[in-house]
């Protein structure tokens, strides 16, 4: 007698998840005892799309819930409603939600609302505080209860679970799928440059110069973080053996204060955001990393480039504590000390950028599929 595949229903919405789970959505493809759908609320509608593209992954079910201004709680209350209609619908064996975004919070409430178990990818970060990251921190911590499948990228994330009291044997060490997805893009920029051959007009306009990547958007850091960020890009660039490519995200909040406080710095190339190919050749080009992005410090260790956390605490220690990363927060006289100490200090770069990536081997998609297929008796 055949039995009929199980369904696995993968949703996500924003650019940070896709490519977090592109390389699941692969793995757990390559089984036959598992049937995979994929929707998409499009949470990040344009961002998310060039995720989607370079993965060649087209989403099962699409629900384009992105509106100009939208509140977290129309966006909440959106999700819910949508996604329960989806679940209805498809009936899933289970539901895979990834990290910490308004739609992996709704994707679990409404799988458990269905009785529909839940796989957490990326489960069990914490920073230990509510508001940093907002609304992540409090996001993730909902999914933790609902979800009987954590699979947390290290021991320390699995560690924070079980001090949650979240059964032991319903937590997995995997390693970070964005490593995954790191190896997967570099070897298709290495087949097909032209993928990535963009920014071959900024590597000739900076060569000889030290770059350093710029990500910034959190939403804690608007005004008053902002604008010290915007300062400390600024005086970085009066250097003349440094330049910086900033992808400038599109939130108002981000643009505004860069126009104002930034104008036309020589040596800071203020560009779209960057594609994920575009994105690792950017982190191939950078000599040190700027952000306050989580996903960032993850990515660049793997390349062996230092990270300058622009924020107050993360909820991704580990890089820190193996010296990859360093806080440095929102503070322009913090930022500009702590870039110049790796520009000038030969020894404190080294150390950063030959300390050891504690966020996986690429090998973490594979370990979830498994997982979840021996959790259906195969």
């Amino acid at each position: 007698m055949t039995v009929a595949p199980k369904k696995i229903l993968v949703v996500f919405g924003t650019r940070p998840e896709a490519i977090k789970l592109f390389p699941v959505v692969q793995a757990l493809a390559a089984r036959p005892e598992l049937q995979v759908r994929t929707c998409v609320t499009a949470q990040h509608r344009g961002l998310l799309d060039q995720v989607l593209q370079i993965a060649e992954l087209t989403p099962d079910i699409d629900l384009d819930l992105m509106e100009p201004g939208q509140s977290l709680d129309r966006l909440t209350a959106r999700l819910l409603t949508g996604l329960g209609e989806v679940m209805d619908a498809e009936a899933p064996d289970r539901v895979m939600v990834q990290g910490d975004t308004a739609t992996a919070m709704v994707g679990a409430l409404a799988a458990y609302y269905r009785k529909v178990p839940v796989s957490h990818v990326e489960a069990g970060l914490r920073s230990g505080d509510i508001w940093q990251p907002w609304p992540e921190e409090v996001n993730r911590r909902i999914v933790a209860p609902i979800a009987d499948q954590h699979f947390a990228p290290t021991q320390t994330a699995a560690d924070a679970l079980l001090r949650e009291n979240i059964a032991a044997d319903t937590v997995h060490v995997t390693g970070n799928t964005v490593i995954d997805a790191l190896h997967w893009t570099r070897a298709r920029i290495a087949a097909d440059p032209m993928i990535a051959a963009g920014l071959d007009g900024l590597a000739a306009r900076f060569a000889g110069k030290r770059i350093v990547l710029v990500t910034t958007h959190r939403r804690e850091n608007f005004g008053d973080g902002m604008a010290q960020i915007a300062a400390a890009i600024g005086r970085i660039a009066d250097r003349d053996d440094v330049a910086l490519i900033f992808p400038v995200h599109p939130n108002p909040n981000v643009v505004s204060v860069m126009d104002r406080v930034l104008g036309t710095c020589a040596n800071v190339a203020r560009i779209d955001p960057l594609d994920y190919p575009h994105f690792i050749r950017a982190l191939e080009l950078a000599h040190l990393v700027l952000t306050d992005s989580g996903g960032v410090q993850e990515e660049a260790p793997a390349l062996g480039k230092p990270v300058l956390v622009m924020r107050e605490t993360t909820e991704r220690p580990e890089g820190v504590t193996a010296g990859t990363a360093k806080l440095v927060g929102p503070h322009a006289d913090r930022i500009v000390s702590e870039i110049s100490t790796l520009l000038d200090d030969t020894a404190a770069y080294s150390a950063m950028a030959r300390a050891h990536n504690p966020f996986g081997d690429g090998k973490a998609s594979a370990r979830i599929a498994g997982v979840i297929a021996n959790g259906f008796g195969n």
